[in-house]
């Protein structure tokens, strides 16, 4: 996927890790908890209105993106969520939460402070990790 393809709303508050399979993965750049977003290429809005295939495919790259979160980063529960009410292009939530989190247990959306922002070396950790994990082909970061 093109970053002209992506929402500025969302490349303005995210690292664009690189792709997956069917989507762009993006990386909140808030680090206090692992907040992955998933854009799908498509112009649909939904993920409920992807044709059958696209949305195993699609539901399969947030599954590998979980994996990551619990596997390798540790976190027991992973929150998952498609609003789409800001911003109207599909783009799907796959945070890490744990018990204690900045947050926890109320959800992150009006609850999450502001935290530090990750490291130059964590990010290229994570996108090695992800790709042996997720199959996520990396983008250079600026």
């Amino acid at each position: 996927m093109e970053t002209s393809d992506i929402d500025d709303r969302l490349l303005a508050d995210s690292h664009y890790l690189g792709d997956l399979n069917t989507s762009a993965l993006l990386l909140s750049r808030n680090a206090i908890l692992p907040w992955f977003i998933v854009v799908p290429d498509t112009r649909l809005q939904d993920l409920l209105d992807l044709p059958q295939e696209h949305s195993d495919a699609v539901i399969a790259d947030c599954a590998a993106i979980s994996t990551f979160i619990k596997q390798v980063l540790g976190y027991g529960k992973v929150n998952f969520a498609g609003l789409g009410n800001v911003v109207p292009q599909m783009h799907l939530h796959i945070i890490g939460r744990r018990e204690g989190d900045a947050c926890w247990p109320q959800p992150v959306w009006g609850n999450l402070p502001e935290g530090d922002s990750y490291t130059a070396e964590q990010l290229d950790n994570w996108q090695r990790e992800l790709a042996q994990v997720a199959g996520l082909t990396p983008r250079a970061l600026p």
